[in-house]
């Protein structure tokens, strides 16, 4: 059969396409035709109601609300949108107050939390209320804060204000909970010394070489040597000093601040803690004084650690730290932007927006040498002190180089700063404190830790604000202070080409950053 297109010229096929598909009229009416009245886009459409659009002020929507109540405890909470909720209660202790004790009782605090109480006989009761409510909970102690926090649906709120009132002030601390606690340290310090990842261990080292003996420079985790030696007499002790209402903050996210209060009077205000109503008598007040140093634990073996059939390789692992300021100090910002820059990570990072392959670690050192397996810059930030550090990692034959790598790299923080690289920082520092404070949790963290230690919090665009004034002369400034100091070192694995102290802390007080050459009679 014959097709009706077959022999048609190709402006006759067009012309009978046209009018078998669109009729008799193929023309489109388009909006600047004549059919329509010719209305720019930025006028009103008639006809149509006026739009009502959001507004970005860059506030918070819930500002963050601080009751004091009559026995000196502190409840913070921010209201947010949404069904669950999380509460919880941050103490001033951790192991920077345990000078007068045993080392460890922070960390075994952190193993028995949420186990028996007066009115739970187990942790499984504990569980199964929060399960109800759709919860969960956790302890977190650092060197200076507790944690004790619970998620759950936001309707379950005077439920859990009094399971957490339970856990913090009428814990049971049986001997079968603290025998199982040993247990639980002792495979965590095991674990501690066998994982391929040391970045924990030189942190726990960097601290105690740098405040020797003194506050921050205190045992994180408890010393394998205290391990029998801390019993429920001992951490009633320390709990009677610490674990007091004016060293503690309720803080909630996801709530009404005014429930909030009701629940801590009906739990906290009056509640006589397990350890008896005395007083505090022995309060550490001491500030942190910081020393410089040098921490060494030399060669592990990791041979039997590798999961595969290629053993993880032997390297050497460098961590040189100097003293910064307090998070209570203005030059804090500056410090933080400082630590962006100079930013870092592997060298096997997978890289992307975001993972600052363009900071100073990442040109200066990675990219040009390619045996250094890490340089990774870190800030700890506390009520009274501050440290910067800059972890690295090689092999260890190349430890001396990769030494006067680091020391370098401290030496140009106080030159000079470009205009770019500085932009760049302070956008990666805002970008990344919004993002984690669209989490939950992280907003809990920061209510709780802010009061705790300022009576108010600094919402998010007031730190934009003073990141956004932050000028290139604010980072040579703080930068050019800190390196008037003395330097703090932790060295782990074969440091038979490790320099000296002395030749660590000549290279950083000079104007290149070059160690001290060495001479050899004998090679």
């Amino acid at each position: 059969m014959d097709l009706p297109l077959q022999g048609l010229p190709v402006c006759h096929l067009k012309e009978w396409t046209s009018g078998r598909l669109f009729g008799p009229s193929a023309h489109r009416q388009f909006s600047s035709g004549g059919a329509y009245p010719n209305i720019p886009l930025s006028s009103p459409l008639p006809g149509v109601p006026k739009p009502v659009f959001a507004t970005v002020d860059g506030q918070e929507k819930f500002e963050t609300k601080v009751t004091r109540l009559d026995n000196g405890l502190q409840v913070a909470s921010q209201n947010k949108f949404g069904q669950f909720c999380t509460v919880g209660i941050l103490i001033n202790s951790g192991s920077r107050y345990e000078a007068k004790y045993f080392s460890g009782i922070a960390h075994f605090l952190e193993k028995l939390a949420f186990s028996s109480t007066a009115r739970f006989d187990n942790k499984d009761e504990i569980l199964l209320t929060l399960e109800k409510h759709g919860g969960i909970c956790d302890c977190q102690t650092s060197r200076d804060t507790t944690m004790y926090a619970v998620s759950a649906d936001s309707k379950g709120l005077d439920t859990v204000v009094g399971l957490l009132a339970e856990v913090t002030l009428h814990p049971r601390l049986t001997d079968e909970e603290i025998e199982m606690t040993r247990m639980a340290v002792q495979f965590e310090l095991e674990d501690l010394n066998m994982r391929p990842d040391p970045e924990p261990l030189l942190t726990e080292m960097i601290h105690e070489a740098a405040y020797r003996g003194n506050t921050v420079g205190l045992h994180r985790f408890c010393p394998s040597e205290n391990i029998a030696k801390i019993d429920r007499e001992v951490l009633h002790s320390y709990l009677r000093n610490y674990y007091t209402p004016d060293r503690m903050v309720l803080a909630g996210v996801g709530i009404e601040h005014e429930h909030l209060v009701e629940c801590a009077e009906k739990y906290l205000l009056r509640a006589q803690p397990a350890w008896g109503s005395a007083g505090a008598v022995e309060v550490d007040r001491s500030v942190a004084q910081y020393t410089g140093g040098i921490v060494k634990v030399l060669e592990r073996d990791m041979s039997n650690v590798s999961l595969g059939p290629t053993p993880i390789p032997e390297l050497t692992h460098i961590m040189v730290g100097l003293e910064s300021c307090s998070f209570l100090e203005e030059d804090f910002i500056p410090f933080a932007v400082l630590n962006m820059m100079m930013g870092g990570g592997g060298s096997f990072s997978a890289g992307g927006p975001g993972k600052g392959m363009f900071s100073r670690l990442y040109l200066n050192v990675l990219n040009r040498h390619h045996w250094m397996y890490n340089a990774t810059s870190y800030h700890h930030s506390y009520e009274d002190t501050g440290l910067l550090c800059i972890h690295a990692s090689a092999d260890p034959r190349q430890v001396r180089e990769m030494v006067e790598i680091i020391t370098k790299e401290f030496i140009l923080m106080g030159g000079a700063v470009d205009a770019v690289e500085l932009e760049r920082a302070k956008t990666q520092l805002m970008s990344m404190l919004m993002m984690n404070l669209e989490s939950r949790p992280v907003i809990f963290e920061d209510v709780g830790r802010q009061v705790l230690a300022t009576r108010s919090r600094k919402l998010p665009h007031e730190l934009c604000t003073l990141i956004c004034n932050v000028k290139p002369e604010d980072v040579r400034r703080v930068a050019s202070k800190m390196l008037r100091g003395k330097p703090a070192v932790a060295a782990l694995g074969d440091l038979t080409n490790l320099p000296t102290y002395e030749h660590i802390q000549a290279a950083l007080a000079s104007r290149d950053g070059r160690l001290p050459r060495t001479y050899r009679l004998f090679r």
